[in-house]
């Protein structure tokens, strides 16, 4: 099966997500720019989620452009990370709402590490399918990248309990380590077609 059908789905799914994020969002009752200090939590939580929305947006494009057909296996991989996305509204509004207290943030960055454990099984159950050689094998290498944000995540968890400012802080660091999208994909896709 071509690729296309997981792709259009998912992408419909992500568009639900944020759909269902930015309606968390309260408008003040006030016109003044003062009227937004209440809000400023939900809203940076809402800007951190949409980044990583949009980071695994990105980086799915690019590895389904890699992939070259679908398995049973892959469509069950990919529902398991759509299935930790879904959580990323609940999570986020609740991080938000208690301004970083800290089981919503533990709770947040347990969302966040369940969500790259997933892309990461999506990744493997690709490489499995196709092989060793296959171009997704290929670009994505050791992933230094993805071993690290799982470290992040790791590391802010617990620390959401002691400081959940240094936690957030990580969380972060982590979207903006992705946040210039990976070219691995692209680099050895033009490798493939030269």
């Amino acid at each position: 099966m071509k690729t296309s059908r997981l792709e259009a789905f998912s992408d419909g799914v992500l568009a639900i997500i944020i759909t269902i994020m930015v309606l968390e969002l309260k408008v003040p009752h006030a016109v003044e720019l003062s009227a937004l200090k209440p809000v400023l939590p939900v809203l940076s939580s809402y800007v951190l989620s949409f980044i990583y929305l949009g980071i695994y947006w990105n980086n799915h494009h690019h590895l389904f452009q890699a992939t070259e057909e679908v398995s049973g296996g892959i469509l069950w991989a990919n529902l398991h990370l759509l299935f930790w996305l879904s959580l990323f509204p609940f999570t986020t509004a609740w991080m938000g709402e208690n301004q970083l207290a800290a089981i919503p943030t533990a709770v947040y960055g347990f969302v966040l590490l369940m969500a790259a454990i997933a892309y990461y099984l999506l990744e493997r159950v690709i490489i499995a399918k196709e092989g060793r050689e296959s171009l997704v094998a290929q670009a994505v290498g050791k992933d230094r990248k993805a071993k690290l944000s799982l470290l992040l995540y790791f590391a802010a968890i617990p620390l959401a309990f002691v400081i959940s400012w240094i936690a957030a802080g990580l969380y972060v660091f982590a979207a903006l380590l992705w946040l210039i999208p990976d070219p691995r994909i692209e680099r050895e896709i033009e490798k493939r077609y030269e």
